[in-house]
């Protein structure tokens, strides 16, 4: 609720003279807690002066505190963004000024504007979003969490636990002709179940560093692009639970909102390109409750913001918003059978794209884990992605590591039960025995598909791709097509043909539910 009156402030800031414009208004965007102030090549966020349960800016004093704090945690990810607090003042003729000698009044922070149709929710909206767009992405939110401060104190079950139970309460506030009861009751027993399977693996990760000071509200419209890269702004600095939590709960605000917006392609994406860069499958079993949990908070914050709307369009639109948010929490946790799909063939059969886009119509959403060869030797080697790898990274011992590695990833994914693409040559019989004995050991269905193409397609994709972890070359291909390998009881594909085709091919194969059906 607003306890201070903030008109005077609000009218200086609003005000084009202020900033020194001679053309158009002052632009304004407002939530609930601040108002930020569009001029010129400046924003400026002023805090309301409000007083929530979970929020307190009711003071000058705690606004200049809160400001100071937004500043310093956002300069993490946006320095370029994020410039400096400033002092609203009153001046000696009685009048306000930004800055300056006089008494403060209010407190801003002072950052650079930015052109908001390279906000990441407006280039979903426009369908500009691409699978380079998400694994940027992934890469500046990997790299952010390994740059976050530990936080040992905090997460764990008992985290995840407070949560729940502030879940549980606000649905119980929430008008029952908005949200089905017997669905929120549902959406209580799955969570508190699935904390129960998984809390020794929460308190596990938190004591081993995987609980940091996170951006806690991480979606698409808080990620903007900026020099052709993602960049991270508006992370939570008004109360620490929100981003003092494990990073995998901090990464799935975004799943979860991707694929709410209907892209589980682009959702796929982002969450396996993460983890080819960080590695951190262990905490797949975590996965679901983590994306349950934020949609049940947007699907309870949508209603309440439902039942005191005064406009009834707006109403019914965020109450219908609210029950889809409640039915994405109810089908996170539902459980589907994993299963395991190695993909194998030379250099340019197109292994991964093929890989990349079954993901996400492969098990329980957001889909399969992806575990590469190329990307599991790059992190093994300790370089970047994009990194060209030496020579001796290719030896025949880091070969047999990395196979190794795969394997091991590919246990861990299903005995979290997460369906799993392997994605690798496997021109060795002994390799393709090994990640089938995989499955058997799982006790989960096993298909194995090789693609195949003529050799001088092969040498020709190569030579095209751009922004590929793959370091083959067409000399690489060369040496492939010399293999001797073996007799291959695996499903046959041919995939000279157009990506499409060879996806529909495999879709079939498999028996899966095509995109959009």
């Amino acid at each position: 609720m607003i306890v201070e009156d903030q008109s005077e402030v609000v009218a200086f800031l609003s005000r084009p003279e202020t900033w020194g414009l001679v053309d158009g208004p002052v632009q304004r965007n407002e939530t609930h807690a601040s108002i930020i102030f569009l001029a010129g090549d400046r924003a400026v966020k002023l805090k309301r002066a409000v007083r929530f349960p979970y929020l307190d800016y009711s003071t000058p004093q705690r606004r200049r505190r809160f400001c100071e704090a937004e500043l310093e945690i956002n300069r993490r990810t946006a320095p370029q963004v994020y410039r400096s607090v400033l002092p609203v003042v009153r001046t000696g003729s009685g009048g306000l000024a930004l800055g300056g000698e006089g008494e403060p009044v209010d407190w801003v922070i002072d950052m650079a504007r930015f052109d908001e149709d390279a906000l990441f929710d407006r280039l979903a909206a426009a369908g500009r979003l691409d699978r380079f767009a998400m694994e940027s992405l992934a890469d500046a939110v990997s790299w952010f969490h390994g740059q976050a401060e530990s936080r040992p104190g905090a997460g764990g079950a008992a985290g995840i636990r407070e949560v729940l139970d502030s879940n549980r309460a606000c649905f119980a506030e929430t008008a029952g002709d908005i949200l089905d009861p017997a669905d929120t009751e549902r959406l209580i027993g799955a969570s508190d179940a699935a904390l129960e399977a998984v809390a020794p693996l929460l308190d596990a990760r938190r004591d081993a560093g995987f609980v940091r000071h996170c951006h806690g509200d991480l979606h698409l419209r808080n990620i903007v692009v900026l020099d052709g890269r993602a960049v991270l702004f508006d992370a939570i600095e008004f109360d620490p639970g929100f981003a003092e939590i494990d990073v995998l709960y901090d990464l799935a605000f975004l799943v979860m909102d991707l694929q709410y917006r209907g892209l589980e392609r682009l959702a796929s994406i982002v969450l396996n390109r993460y983890l080819d860069v960080t590695g951190d499958a262990g905490g797949l079993p975590a996965m679901p409750l983590f994306l349950s949990m934020r949609a049940a908070i947007r699907s309870h914050i949508d209603a309440v913001a439902a039942a005191n709307q005064s406009c009834a369009d707006t109403g019914r639109a965020l109450a219908e918003r609210a029950r889809q948010y409640l039915r994405l929490a109810l089908s996170f946790l539902q459980p589907v059978p994993p299963r395991l799909v190695a993909i194998g063939g030379l250099s340019g059969s197109g292994k991964s794209r093929l890989a990349r886009e079954l993901a996400p119509l492969l098990g329980g959403i957001p889909g399969a884990r992806v575990v590469r060869t190329d990307s599991t030797r790059k992190r093994l080697a300790g370089v970047s992605l994009a990194t060209r790898l030496a020579p001796q990274d290719y030896s025949a011992e880091m070969g047999r590591r990395t196979y190794q590695a795969v394997y091991d990833e590919a246990a861990t994914a299903l005995a979290a039960g997460r369906a799993v693409i392997a994605d690798a040559v496997f021109a060795d019989p002994e390799e393709r025995q090994a990640i089938a004995h995989i499955a058997a050991d799982a006790g989960v269905q096993f298909d194995g598909i090789w693609l195949r193409a003529a050799p001088h397609l092969l040498e020709q994709r190569v030579s095209g791709r751009r922004n590929n972890v793959s370091d083959a070359t067409p000399e690489v291909v060369r040496l492939q097509l010399a293999f001797e390998l073996g007799h291959i009881d695996w499903h046959l594909l041919d995939s000279s043909g157009e990506g499409e085709e060879t996806l529909q091919a495999a879709v079939a194969l498999l028996g899966l539910q095509p995109a959009g059906e």
